[in-house]
């Protein structure tokens, strides 16, 4: 194992800057990946907004990065789930490098007919779009509603969704374009919110019920107009913001409706948790990973040497599912 690696930090600038850093070993209870491919979050311009000094940011530096894939290259005390040579997929902050640590818990092993490109773009939406279904109560053969189902998570989510068997997956998007694109992921009815009345369009999806889980990515308008388009006794789980953190509800529809309301950031909870909530994931999931039932959709491929490109092309708001950076 060399001394040192390449990892990218945020803080100095606008863009990640690469530089070279000693190889870490792993604690008790911690692997040691050998990063092949690592794939880029929405958290991740967000950060280095904030950190850039050219801008008016923090200054702060940091080593970016949340999601790998690879070999485990060295195990800590105590780690018996995992073996050196490993091929596996996780989550771990400070991810963007060759090498990275990982709880052990916080990884998942790669099926055979996966590629590392792929593997690193799926930690996240696994187990952020499985929990919070479990979160939600779901049991299959219940309807689904998927707000921001274009999203890179949202695309997991409706595929897993369709993995579990779902009795009818309604999913959103504004773009009436990417209608086809969510219904090969298996969405059975796509609302283009753009041009539809998002309550309406699900009451009608759904027989005038509603939807007995709701994931919304959006917040918002949206989130208020998903809580009269939720089933009696349904539950609506918020996992993202893209519009705006605030909301304002019918406290009617809330009421009436017998809901239950739930958030969920996983990146904020702790590592047994996590650990729980992947372990959870993997078991039920990794066969449909296996077969092909899910897959992300990766818009671009970039390496470390045009991190930068990657970053821009993010920012842009156009890329269709995850960008990836491959790792010297």
């Amino acid at each position: 194992m060399p001394a040192t690696m390449t990892a990218l930090f945020g803080g100095t600038g606008p863009d990640w800057e690469a530089r070279e850093i000693p190889v870490p070993r792993p604690g008790p209870g911690q692997v040691l990946v050998r990063a092949r491919a690592v794939s880029v979050n929405n958290a991740d311009p967000v950060m280095l907004a904030a950190a850039d000094p050219t801008a008016g940011g923090t200054g702060r530096e940091y080593r970016a990065g949340y999601e790998c894939a690879g070999e485990v290259a060295a195990v800590g005390d105590g780690v018996r789930s995992v073996a050196v040579g490993a091929r596996v997929m996780g989550t771990s902050p400070a991810s963007f490098a060759q090498y990275v640590v990982a709880d052990h818990r916080h990884v998942l092993p790669v099926p055979d007919e996966l590629g590392y490109e792929e593997a690193c773009a799926l930690p996240t939406g696994l187990l952020t779009e499985h929990g919070a279904l479990m979160a939600g109560g779901y049991e299959p053969g219940q309807a689904v509603l998927i707000t921001a189902a274009t999203s890179g998570i949202g695309l997991i989510g409706v595929q897993i969704a369709r993995a579990l068997g779902a009795g009818r997956i309604v999913a959103t998007t504004r773009n009436a374009a990417k209608a086809p694109l969510l219904e090969r992921a298996g969405a059975d009815t796509v609302v283009v919110t753009s041009e539809q009345d998002l309550t309406r369009a699900v009451l009608d999806a759904t027989g005038g019920q509603g939807a007995d889980v709701v994931l919304d990515h959006v917040g918002g308008r949206t989130f208020a107009a998903c809580l009269p388009a939720t089933r009696v006794d349904g539950a609506v789980v918020n996992i993202g913001r893209l519009d705006t953190a605030s909301s304002t509800i019918d406290l009617d529809a809330l009421s009436y409706r017998h809901l239950r309301v739930r958030g969920v950031s996983f990146g904020f909870t702790r590592p047994a948790e996590l650990g729980a909530v992947i372990a959870a994931a993997g078991d039920q999931l990794l066969p449909a990973v296996a077969d092909g039932r899910i897959r992300p959709l990766v818009d671009s491929t970039y390496s470390f040497a045009t991190a930068a490109e990657a970053g821009q092309r993010l920012r842009s708001h156009r890329p269709h599912g995850k960008i990836i950076l491959t790792v010297p």
